[in-house]
């Protein structure tokens, strides 16, 4: 059996779907290197970067680990358009596989015999047109419904998600599968020495007490309402040694210009930190810094963050919105992603009711411990070999 598999994300700092696909062929691997199942099987991973001369995906792929029946196909293309109409379909016309997985967007041909598996993370745009530019909107409209007809199986990373591509694209339910992305518990779960904790505050120049957001900063996050909740924390709550630390990248695709707005209306500038990128080794370590993990995002697919923070034992506030009490269950807060005021209120009896605390983060714990990558690559390989 011959699997191919678009990594063109790994290596490129874009959170949520990268991780998802560094993972899946990490713990394949893992099952590979571990005879959990049967060897017969060969991958192909496709990249638009040359391994060799990019040191960011040449770092990703040693983390790994990659035995002999997993071969890096480095196809060069101009873009991503070209990459989908030609490079790939015509690479794959010549040396065809029995099952190609991607996400979003498929290539305009496959060879007949090809099946095609397409992940979904969320079908936000659809929702929230007006946060995303006209020239994105434009693809995703147009080439997503397409994708999806030829899809032999769809993922979707939650119920959720799964629930909401069957009523808005009419998909029959049959065809799309909800498989939970995971976490690496022990990863974040592991014990951080005190002077590892030190370096990490150091090294991002972080304050001695705050409330954590970490992600992109899109205006779906919903971030301004957090900023606000930080005013109202600070003037009816007393709490003006919290600060508000927002990790993520400022420069990056579709910033969220309210954000800075919000910050000089109520005249933050000083409480509210970017330490922009964090490194993936130095994440366990910043969420154990953190005395709150906030999350107050309009729409989610998943929320990989919120189930980060649980594993490493931070309490969690959330908004209620979209999947995230499905996937944070009780191991989390939920306030209305629309008010300030109730975010403010919920991370004020965090921060000052220690038994509330215990209780939410032995919860999140227990929450965590259910989504596991492992599970996520055998439940995607089972896909696979039912195909």
């Amino acid at each position: 059996m011959k699997i191919g598999i678009d990594i063109r994300l790994i290596g490129k700092k874009q959170t949520g779907s990268e991780a998802v696909f560094f993972n899946l062929v990490k713990n394949l691997a893992d099952i590979n290197r571990g005879g959990l199942t049967s060897t017969d099987k060969e991958y192909f991973l496709y990249t638009d970067n040359d391994p060799e001369k990019n040191s960011d995906l040449k770092s990703e792929i040693e983390k790994l680990r990659l035995s002999n029946k997993f071969k890096i196909v480095f196809l060069n293309s101009p873009n991503r358009f070209w990459w989908n109409l030609w490079a790939l379909p015509n690479y794959l016309r010549k040396n065809p596989v029995d099952v190609f997985h991607t996400q979003y967007i498929a290539p305009f041909w496959l060879p007949k015999n090809v099946k095609l598996v397409l992940t979904i993370h969320d079908i936000s745009f659809n929702f929230f047109p007006k946060f995303i530019k006209f020239s994105d909107l434009l693809f995703l409209k147009t080439l997503i419904p397409r994708s999806l007809r030829m899809a032999s199986k769809i993922i979707a990373v939650s119920s959720f998600t799964k629930n909401e591509i069957e009523k808005y694209y009419h998909i029959p339910a049959d065809n799309v599968v909800s498989i939970h992305n995971g976490v690496d518990f022990e990863l974040f779960n592991q014990a951080i020495a005190q002077e590892i904790r030190e370096e990490v505050r150091k090294k991002y120049n972080l304050p001695e007490k705050f409330l954590l957001y970490i992600g992109t900063l899109q205006p779906r996050k919903n971030i301004p309402v957090l900023i606000e909740s930080l005013k109202i924390l600070n003037e009816k709550y007393n709490q003006e040694g919290i600060r508000l630390v927002i990790a993520g990248n400022r420069k990056a695709h579709n910033f969220d210009l309210k954000i800075n707005e919000a910050i000089s209306k109520y005249n933050l500038q000083d409480s509210v930190i970017f330490p922009g990128w964090i490194d993936g080794e130095d994440k366990p370590a910043l969420y154990k810094l953190a005395q709150c993990f906030v999350f107050p995002s309009l729409y989610e697919g998943f929320g990989i963050p919120i189930i980060e923070a649980m594993a490493a034992g931070v309490p969690v506030v959330s908004s209620n919105s979209s999947c995230l009490p499905e996937v944070g269950k009780d191991g989390a807060l939920y306030a209305d992603q629309k008010k300030p005021e109730e975010f403010a209120k919920i991370i004020q009896e965090v921060l000052s009711d220690e038994n509330l605390r215990k209780d939410l983060i032995a919860k999140g714990s227990e929450t965590a411990k259910n989504y596991t990558w492992q599970k996520n690559a055998q439940k995607t390989l089972e896909l696979y070999k039912n195909l």
